[in-house]
């Protein structure tokens, strides 16, 4: 016999038994799902017996043969509650995939439609959204730490203490950036001639930084004077040799907080927050006496706090000084801004009257932050 022959006919006959095989399974599983407890062999006979079975253990088996005979549909009924979940995963996964592609068209076309200023906010837009979804996570996996609490109240505590010794800095800065006054927008005045004519309130007026507060005269040059005085405003500190008023040949000074507590009393501790912003021929105004008077800068210096000699010899014309704590938040040093009368002539100025010393004069400063005050400190 002729081997290629002989392989063809095994070819054959093997083909034949898959055939058979395959209908054999697709007969099994319309009656399955045809609910038909007959089931047709290769042979053409009925068997009741030949339907799928899960492979159990031993000790399973004849449990599980009792459960099947008993209940003919069980099977039928678990196999097309399976085929009903493949249909459903197979429809989200093609609904997933054709509105993910078109999902992916339509920001395509969206990008196409872009300007470049467009595409560069929305970008920065999505990098915004990335740290803070990171932030979020890196925060719920810190809180979930047991460290979190401990190291949480350390560094609240820190943060407390602080801004109980340092609020002066943090707010004067803050606040050399924000209006200090409330200025009336009729006392800032453009022509310092056009009218002298004001209220008896005493006040200070300096129109570029903002600022229009009480002048708190007849206060003594002691520091505690100076400080219950700056409660209220500004206070005209007076000493021998530096005690003139407004009008009067001499030097007129008045000292006032760029920074204090924010736990002190008072409404005006940060009033000469921006008073280093003044330059040489800025106008600053005294009311006094229903008087305006009108100043001129012309010179700024800083000196330590003892240095009042610097507030003196200035007798030949009437002159005004104010002075501040500087650098902003601290008590190191005083700033100086001296300026001299314009307004009315200063040629009609009289000297004033002289005042005995009475004690050491030394240029007021800040008051005790909350901690020192608790601790006893100056």
């Amino acid at each position: 016999m002729d081997p290629r022959n002989n392989r063809a006919s095994t070819s054959d006959e093997s083909s034949s038994q898959r055939d058979a095989a395959a209908r054999l399974v697709r007969d099994q599983l319309d009656a399955i799902y045809n609910q038909d407890p007959k089931i047709t062999t290769p042979s053409g006979k009925v068997s009741h017996s030949a339907r799928p079975q899960h492979v159990k253990r031993p000790e399973q088996q004849h449990t599980s043969s009792q459960h099947t005979a008993a209940d003919p549909h069980a099977t039928a009924q678990h196999m097309k509650q399976y085929h009903n979940q493949w249909q459903q995963y197979y429809q989200r996964y093609y609904e997933n995939y054709y509105v993910g592609h078109l999902h992916n068209a339509l920001e395509k076309e969206k990008k196409a439609r872009q300007t470049p200023e467009e595409a560069h906010q929305e970008e920065m837009a999505a990098m915004r959204q990335k740290i803070l979804n990171k932030a979020k996570s890196s925060a719920k996996k810190a809180r979930k730490s047991r460290h979190f609490v401990p190291v949480m109240s350390a560094v609240i505590a820190v943060v407390v203490v602080a801004f109980l010794q340092y609020n002066q800095i943090i707010i004067a800065n803050v606040q050399a950036y924000v209006s200090p006054g409330a200025i009336d927008p009729q006392n800032i005045v453009i022509d310092p001639n056009a009218s002298t004519q004001v209220s008896s309130d005493p006040r200070l007026i300096i129109p570029k930084i903002n600022v229009d507060v009480p002048v708190i005269y007849n206060v003594g040059y002691d520091h505690n004077s100076q400080m219950a005085a700056m409660q209220k405003g500004v206070a005209h500190f007076a000493i021998p040799g530096a005690n003139s008023v407004p009008g009067q040949l001499g030097n007129t000074v008045f000292s006032g907080h760029s920074s204090n507590d924010l736990f002190d009393p008072g409404d005006y501790k940060f009033i000469f927050a921006q008073l280093d912003k003044l330059q040489l021929g800025d106008t600053i105004y005294v009311h006094y006496n229903s008087t305006r008077y009108t100043y001129t800068v012309t010179k700024k210096e800083v000196v330590k706090p003892t240095n009042v000699n610097a507030l003196l010899g200035m007798d030949n014309k009437p002159n005004l000084t104010l002075i501040t704590c500087t650098p902003l938040g601290t008590a190191t040093n005083r700033l100086l801004v001296k300026a001299e009368q314009v307004a009315p002539d200063p040629t009609k100025a009289k000297s004033p009257d002289a005042i005995a010393a009475n004690g050491k004069a030394v240029m007021a400063g800040n008051g005790p932050t909350a901690l020192e005050r608790l601790f006893g400190a100056r």
